[in-house]
């Protein structure tokens, strides 16, 4: 079992940055592949970006490619997601979330086993 804890969210402008941590407890981090989701007041939780369990490989939502970068570091287990050149359409509480790395990268909700509480990211006009 795995816990998540996200942090570094906040309030930016439009075309700023943000960098998102999320941090797993334990010492099998690098067993799991791990994504990142967001969830729009209103909306379905949706798919941003998976990363394989040692970073090799990565998939990108078409909604951020180009302006979003995850990223992992197995000795410090910690995903992250560098987030560039925000729009308002960003604006979520983005969650991470660890699956078994047999299944490599995934994108649907129901194929992610742990999940952190989320952080509010608020990207203003």
């Amino acid at each position: 079992q795995v816990q998540l804890v996200e942090s570094g969210g906040g309030l930016v402008q439009a075309g700023g940055s943000l960098r998102l941590s999320c941090a797993a407890s334990g010492r099998t981090f690098s067993t799991y592949a791990m994504g990142w989701f967001r969830q729009a007041p209103g909306k379905d939780r949706e798919f941003v970006a998976a990363i394989s369990w040692n970073g090799g490989s990565t998939m990108y939502a078409d909604s951020v490619k180009g302006r979003f970068t995850i990223s992992r570091d197995n000795a410090k287990n910690t995903v992250y997601l560098q987030m560039n050149n925000l729009k308002p359409e960003d604006t979520a509480v983005y969650y991470c979330a660890a699956t078994p790395r047999v299944l490599g990268l995934r994108r649907r909700t129901d194929e992610y086993a742990y999940w952190g509480q989320g952080t509010q990211v608020t990207v203003s006009s």
